[in-house]
């Protein structure tokens, strides 16, 4: 009977794990072809969806000002606000640290998981970028685990839970939750934050070369992404592997000619974590 219903639930999580993200991806398309003048919040947020795939503040800007007019339309669409929250955590970490960002993402973070919603995805990224923006452990923690609980199978919530997890410290649960989101969604655009998790995991653990494989894999989950080309490359670093660090780092810096190491400390970074990476940084001439 175990067996039976164990086999129950990898039908289940394999179904949800297709059924998800097919479903948005088609309301995505839907979203696409219809006429400006006919869109609504819910049209405006599908259509800002795509825009997060790099991580990089360009796509981040064209996303939020889509956010922006869902909100004008409905002022309490939650799942527009965590999205925002999102936006302004991206342009903050890779656009300048410019506090006006900081302060709206947390505003929006906290208006997405005040909402009573009971959408995963919205409150694992309301959670998320409390984080990685407030520091607020408590908070994150809270609002992940409320996602899970509604959600177990949804694999956006198990990929974000991964970051959440791991910058609080607790690097089994980041694993499991990037290991079960790997398995439910292995080419969801949101896969580099469960390779995040591993790496974090192997930094934490000195393992180097195991570091550097992970980074690697996030970089291919995301090549538009500069700090997981940075990641690499300190990884590298790390593992005495300087030489093959080094093309890894211009990559990078080519996305974000003004990168710094100080984005490892404003994540919140746990300190085992931070102190080697700096190292890392230090060895490959990285300004922090």
């Amino acid at each position: 009977m175990e067996d039976i219903f164990d086999l129950q639930d990898q039908i289940t999580d394999k179904v949800v794990g297709i059924v998800e993200p097919s479903l948005q991806r088609s309301e995505i398309e839907r979203s696409r072809r219809k006429r400006p003048e006919n869109l609504d919040a819910y049209d405006l947020y599908l259509r800002a969806l795509p825009y997060m795939g790099s991580g990089m503040p360009p796509e981040a800007r064209i996303a939020a000002a889509l956010l922006q007019d869902a909100l004008k339309l409905d002022p309490d669409y939650a799942a527009a606000h965590a999205l925002l929250s999102w936006c302004h955590e991206r342009c903050y970490m890779r656009g300048g640290f410019n506090e006006a960002d900081k302060v709206a993402g947390l505003r929006h973070a906290r208006a997405a998981i005040a909402s009573g919603t009971d959408d995963a995805t919205t409150l694992a990224v309301g959670g998320l970028v409390i984080m990685l923006l407030g520091r607020d452990r408590e908070t994150a923690l809270s609002a992940i685990q409320h996602a899970l609980l509604l959600n177990p199978s949804c694999a956006t919530a198990l990929y974000l839970a991964a970051p959440v997890y791991a910058f609080a410290g607790r690097s089994i649960e980041a694993v499991t939750c990037a290991d079960r989101a790997l398995r439910l969604s292995p080419f969801d655009l949101l896969a580099h934050q469960g390779h995040q998790a591993r790496l974090m995991a192997a930094i934490q653990d000195a393992r180097f070369d195991d570091a550097a494989l992970h980074a690697a894999r996030m970089v291919h989950a995301n090549p538009g992404m500069s700090t997981d080309h940075f990641c690499l490359a300190i990884s590298l670093a790390l593992a005495g592997r300087l030489e093959e660090a080094r093309p890894w780092v211009r990559r990078g810096l080519e996305l974000e000619p003004g990168f710094r190491m100080r984005i490892f400390r404003e994540l919140g970074t746990p300190q085992i974590n931070l102190d080697r990476v700096l190292e890392g940084g230090r060895l490959l001439g990285l300004m922090e």
